[in-house]
């Protein structure tokens, strides 16, 4: 007989022959018969197993002994109960004073990613605020804005198609994956075209014991050509792939400035955990990939023209949803260059 239960996903079960780990609906101990002597007993009902179940989940937005501080030079209103906040109050077209930076990095840091409404920042404006985190990438495989810098997403009538409607954390492919990205929207269509984030802290803070025991301490090949094989062709990528290399990252990686754990594979980029057959890390893969889903873990922003968001890409995975077709929807999108993961 076979029951399920609630929770964020059942206890992964081990074989030899299935040694990764898959989630499996919990069995009863309790025999046929003596269900049925008790006057109890359900039919067999079985759910496939390796997906997401029903239950409470852990909602830890900071890490334990996080000393919260109220913010002093801006009002910051929660869009989400673990990710997502509206900043109030600044102007980001002039150069940010110390003190603001501090706080809006400690605002990061605690939200993820930060929405400001209506700023209408000039491409260099918008270049400037993200020079305060670091310097800047560049994108050979993206359409480029006004610098090398910026990245354009023009989308609707004849702009060519790319297809970024899938959970994925950005460039997750290079040695070194993007610190975070500031991006702005420049026209909006008149429903639709939202973006999603969501926080790969709680993704990981809510996998079974059993599955955290397994992927701590293991490795994944991150790759540019999936992400991209999708809507360009072998002449295009093909040059590129020397200067971009398979690379291998922690399955799990530990955030540099919080000390948080952060579940660090993706749908677009990631192809196998070393060390697994094919079939062994497609299994895991999967299930790991599907940690993106939860709405729990997740904000969505409604987009007005000038809004600018800012997030960090450790810590993140986002979708953006393409749900528009066929009004137009153009942003401008620059990525702060961030460190190897650790």
């Amino acid at each position: 007989m076979t029951v399920t239960t609630g929770g964020p996903a059942p206890a992964p079960t081990f074989s030899p022959s299935s040694p990764s780990p898959v989630p499996a609906t919990p069995v009863s101990d309790c025999p046929p018969a003596a269900e049925r002597a008790a006057g109890v007993w359900l039919r067999e009902a079985r759910v496939p197993d390796g997906g997401l179940f029903e239950g409470r989940r852990v909602l830890r937005r900071v890490p334990d002994g996080w000393e919260g501080r109220p913010y002093e030079r801006f009002e910051l209103v929660p869009r989400g109960r673990l990710i997502g906040a509206e900043i109030r109050g600044v102007d980001l077209s002039r150069p940010l004073a110390d003190g603001l930076r501090e706080e809006l990095n400690r605002a990061l840091l605690e939200w993820k990613v930060l929405f400001f409404r209506g700023q209408g920042l000039s491409s260099a404006q918008q270049r400037a605020f993200a020079r305060h985190w670091g310097e800047l990438e560049t994108n050979p495989l993206l359409a480029t804005g006004s610098a090398a810098e910026v990245v354009r997403f023009e989308k609707g009538g004849d702009a060519a198609p790319t297809f970024e409607n899938v959970w994925h954390a950005d460039v997750t492919f290079r040695e070194r994956p993007a610190m975070g990205a500031v991006l702005q929207l420049h026209e909006v269509p008149p429903v639709g075209g939202d973006t999603m984030w969501a926080d790969m802290a709680a993704a990981y803070d809510n996998l079974p014991a059993e599955v955290r025991a397994r992927i701590d301490g293991a490795t994944a090949v991150h790759d540019f050509i999936p992400g991209f094989a999708r809507f360009y062709g072998p002449e295009r990528l093909a040059p590129l792939q020397d200067a971009f290399p398979p690379v291998q990252h922690p399955v799990v990686r530990v955030h540099p400035e919080t000390g948080r754990r952060l579940l660090f594979v993706n749908t677009s980029f990631t192809t196998r955990i070393t060390g697994m057959d094919r079939e062994e890390s497609d299994t895991l893969l999967r299930y790991l990939v599907q940690q993106a889903h939860v709405p729990e873990y997740q904000v969505r922003w409604r987009w007005r023209a000038g809004d600018l968001a800012f997030w960090d890409n450790r810590a993140t995975q986002h979708y953006a949803v393409d749900d528009y077709a066929p009004h137009r929807r153009v942003a401008e999108r620059v990525a702060i260059a961030g460190d190897r993961p650790r």
